[in-house]
């Protein structure tokens, strides 16, 4: 609440108890929120103390993708994936000597590579929690399998043993549990191949990266520079503007998207805000005093910076590629983008599905600005068929 309405509700308690409290201006009660356009996507999910959002956020996606196909609703699991793309990625750390990525963070591709290579499986064929908690805990998995791969890729060997993967696959089988050759789902026998060729049936040719940088041509594909695209996958290079074009025609023709983003913004609230309020203009913003303002914490300059719908800076492709090449926008978290809603401002928002479980005001929804979106996006991953016609054959699709 913040200081001046507390003083009138106070004056209001201690004078004629007949009086009315004064009307609020809408704009003091927060953000209020009225969906514009939403498109069905599956439960939220919680990936816990696990730095896995880019399982949560992929399948998140592939499962709307599902519904949007009317294969029904499908709960797929996050760590058969996990389980397999760590073994990958520890065999491609251990050819480099220990010199690439081995973190338990990753990117949309390992979804795809996994679903083409290994196939799928449901939630309940495979938990993949062997540890007695309800939820993701990783923090011993992840150590013990770094250093079982750093033993292996750092540790000045001669020759390397043919059993040395089965080491690294008994960690992962030991944490999220084997990975199941077989498995019955609503009274059939599959195997994951087969579950994800006939249950499933997605072909992953139909789905491409798409992003916005000036280090490469506009129009071209390169493989974006972060750690966790450790398999180098190449994304379509598009002008902002188009973009965002694409964003937009996607939820307005019923497709959802997965969402590559950074989060360590000071607009990015743990309560299911994400905007880019102009913090240099904060006093003016907010209504502060210079005074005040300068003598306040970050923390709570990022209170009242996210506490109301306030005008936001103008986000150029100039400053997309100034805060990528500083390391100011890094590649953080993967959610899923699935709607469109305004406030009470008319200014439009992203509804996004996030893997932090239900907390928040929003059980677990953000609402993320179209200003935010466009400076902070590293990439997305959606289906071609919903891009704009004009900007596909830009592209060559």
């Amino acid at each position: 609440m913040n200081k001046l309405i507390a003083l009138l509700a106070l004056g209001v308690c201690f004078s004629n108890v007949s009086a009315k409290s004064p009307k609020k201006n809408k704009t003091e009660e927060g953000f209020v929120f009225t969906t514009v356009k939403e498109n069905p996507i599956t439960s939220i999910k919680d990936q816990n103390q696990s730095s896995t959002c880019w399982s949560f956020s992929s399948l998140g996606f592939f499962e709307a993708e599902l519904l949007r196909l009317g294969k029904g609703e499908f709960d797929l699991s996050e760590m058969f994936v996990v389980h397999k793309t760590m073994e990958d990625r520890a065999v491609n750390y251990v050819r480099y000597h220990g010199d690439a990525s081995f973190s338990p963070g990753g990117s949309f591709e390992d979804i795809v590579t996994c679903y083409e290579k290994y196939g799928m499986v449901p939630q309940e064929a495979m938990p993949g929690i062997m540890y007695g908690d309800s939820l993701p805990v990783h923090n011993e998995l992840d150590a013990v399998a770094a250093g079982y791969v750093n033993a292996i890729a750092k540790g000045n060997l001669k020759k390397l043993t043919s059993v040395w993967k089965n080491g690294l696959s008994a960690i992962y089988d030991t944490y999220l549990g084997v990975c199941p050759k077989e498995f019955t789902y609503k009274g059939k026998t599959y195997t994951p191949r087969t579950f994800a060729d006939e249950a499933l049936g997605l072909n992953m040719d139909d789905y491409i990266s798409l992003t916005s940088f000036t280090h490469h041509p506009f129009y071209t594909q390169f493989n974006v520079e972060v750690q966790d695209n450790w398999r180098n996958a190449m994304s379509y290079n598009l002008p902002i503007d188009e973009l965002m074009a694409v964003m937009d025609n996607a939820i307005n023709n019923g497709y959802t998207f997965a969402w590559g983003s950074d989060v360590s913004e000071q607009g990015f609230t743990r309560d299911g805000i994400a905007v880019c309020p102009d913090a240099e203009k904060g006093a003016e913003l907010t209504g502060s005093d210079m005074a005040r303002w300068l003598g306040m914490s970050q923390q709570d300059k990022r209170k009242e910076l996210t506490a109301k719908p306030l005008p936001e800076i103008t986000v150029t492709q100039e400053m997309r590629q100034e805060g990528f090449d500083n390391w100011e926008t890094t590649d953080d978290h993967g959610m899923v983008i699935y709607g469109i809603a305004k406030d009470q401002n008319g200014k439009e928002y992203f509804m996004v599905k996030n893997s932090w479980g239900e907390e928040g005001k929003y059980k677990g929804i953000w609402y993320a600005s179209k200003a935010f979106v466009a400076y902070k996006t590293i990439n997305i991953l959606v289906h071609k068929d919903a891009i704009p016609a004009e900007i596909a054959k830009k592209l060559g699709l």
